[in-house]
């Protein structure tokens, strides 16, 4: 599974020119939610270079001093990204708002909200189309939910996040305006950059929750394990899996150990292309597989059988 960077891209220039024509507009008009969708846009340029960053830097080769690669650097920048939706993208979006409900002052030139509005809901609209096409052909058939859980790759589902919040931001600017002319009520307009604000704290909590899970270490799923450990012990040369551990190094790059009894009758030399034979039944059922380590160990006793000795009880 490579990683897309199609819908990062296609973010990264709506947003760019969004966040342009949306300062351009609260100078004109001094809507406060127009300055908080142009810092949340700004925000969310500078995102999405950094997850890119992150990428490019995940793919450097394995050297001495990173034996295992360089994947978490994109888990580790997906984790930058969503603390600074919560400072930068919340932060300044509350303070905002609140600063223009103590001074609340009217907008002037509503017709350039609209306008400026409009275009971003079309650009924004088809950000969120293309990060959610690419996300939905990643989760096949899985509950959405469930899928970003599980998901390994988190720059497909940050943007997913940034562009619905884009999105949805961009709808209660619009709601604030219009209420605000409709009322003749300046409030309105800090209430929609409070709201906002809000909103990106929301995201942000669920995207760094994430990305520290993916930072901490995640392995295959429980269903992808089982296989791992059925296509071991099918090997006739293994009487059993003693355990088997996985670690994600990047969305596309893991490490496996297990340590598996064989048959004692077996010399070295035979347990060696045993040891071959599983790796590459192993790397071709999950080609992500990069690096696998597997260690001959010897099964414990059952209950009730002699070691030396000794007898082996349950108490």
């Amino acid at each position: 599974m490579s990683i897309a960077k199609g819908p990062i891209y296609t973010a990264l220039f709506a947003n760019l020119g969004i966040a342009a024509t949306k300062f351009v507009a609260a100078s004109i008009t001094g809507s406060s939610a127009m300055i908080s969708e142009g810092i949340h846009s700004l925000v969310d340029s500078g995102n999405e270079l950094l997850l890119l960053l992150g990428i490019y830097r995940s793919q450097k080769p394995a050297d001495a001093k990173r034996p295992f690669g360089y994947g978490r650097e994109l888990f580790f920048w997906s984790y930058i990204v969503a603390l600074l939706i919560f400072a930068v993208g919340g932060g300044v979006s509350l303070y905002e708002g609140v600063t223009h409900l103590q001074h609340p002052e009217q907008v002037e030139n509503p017709i350039w909200n609209y306008v400026v509005l409009g275009v971003a809901l079309v650009l924004d609209g088809y950000s969120l189309y293309t990060a959610l096409t690419a996300f939905n052909t990643q989760r096949g058939k899985q509950p959405f939910w469930q899928a970003v859980i599980d998901s390994k790759d988190p720059a497909t589902f940050t943007v997913l996040f940034e562009d619905a919040a884009d999105v949805l931001g961009l709808l209660i600017a619009l709601a604030g305006v219009v209420l605000g002319q409709v009322f003749d009520n300046p409030y309105f307009d800090g209430i929609a950059s409070i709201l906002i604000g809000l909103l990106l704290v929301g995201i942000s909590v669920v995207l760094a929750r994430e990305s520290k899970s993916l930072l901490m270490g995640e392995g295959v799923d429980e269903m992808t394990k089982n296989r791992l450990v059925d296509l071991t012990e099918a090997d006739a040369a293994v009487t059993s899996v003693l355990f088997l551990h996985t670690i994600y190094m990047s969305p596309n790059e893991i490490v496996l150990m297990q340590r598996v009894a064989f048959d004692p009758a077996l010399t070295a030399d035979l347990i060696s292309h045993a040891i071959h034979r599983i790796s590459n039944t192993l790397r071709t059922e999950m080609p992500d597989i990069r690096q696998m380590f597997i260690e001959p160990g010897v099964a414990p006793p059952a209950v009730g059988e002699s070691v030396g000795s000794e007898t082996v009880d349950s108490h």
